[in-house]
């Protein structure tokens, strides 16, 4: 007994011509056998009347880019400090270290950050033109007018390096460098 095939297999003399000439003669023949009707069938449908399957809002890509949607990856978020935001800094200090004496309390430090978000809009440049912006960099910079160095290097904060202990390097065994 033969296997069932579900393609349409040729019938008379073209099955017995085919058997004969094929080299594989229990191949399929490759068309599908359909014992119903396709409704609609290929091709009836009109292909300028295509419904898009979309879901708004996220099928729209302007607003829905890839980088937000994707949820695995945390991608870096990246922080801008434009140099309005530098001549504040200079000037009245950050929120973590506030410059006492030059911040004003109340309305009067109001009008302040207000004049400094102004003046940080005319540049740095023009910033370091005053005697006060010179003053406020020399506060800023280390000794010898050197800009401060990165965190872990300076002298100023006991010079407490980052060490890699023994247990998180590859050791001897594998040819990579470490950089101690």
């Amino acid at each position: 007994m033969t296997p069932r095939k579900y393609t349409v297999q040729p019938q008379g003399w073209g099955a017995w011509i085919s058997s004969k000439l094929s080299i594989d003669p229990k191949r399929s023949s490759g068309i599908p056998l359909n014992p119903q009707f396709r409704n609609p069938p290929p091709g009836a449908n009109d292909p300028r009347n295509y419904d898009d399957p979309v879901t708004v809002p996220a099928a729209d890509l302007a607003e829905n880019p890839y980088w937000k949607r994707d949820v695995r990856r945390q991608y870096p978020k990246l922080s801008v400090v434009n140099q309005g935001d530098v001549v504040g800094l200079l000037t009245v200090g950050s929120k973590a270290t506030p410059k006492d004496e030059v911040l004003k309390i109340g309305d009067a430090g109001q009008k302040q950050l207000v004049e400094v978000k102004e003046e940080g809009q005319r540049g740095l440049s023009k910033f370091f033109e005053k005697d006060e912006g010179k003053k406020n960099i020399a506060s800023i910079l280390g000794p010898g007018g050197l800009p401060p160095l990165p965190s872990g290097l300076s002298p100023l904060e006991g010079g407490k390096r980052y060490e890699i202990l023994k247990e998180q390097t590859y050791g001897t065994n594998y040819p990579c460098r470490t950089f101690e």
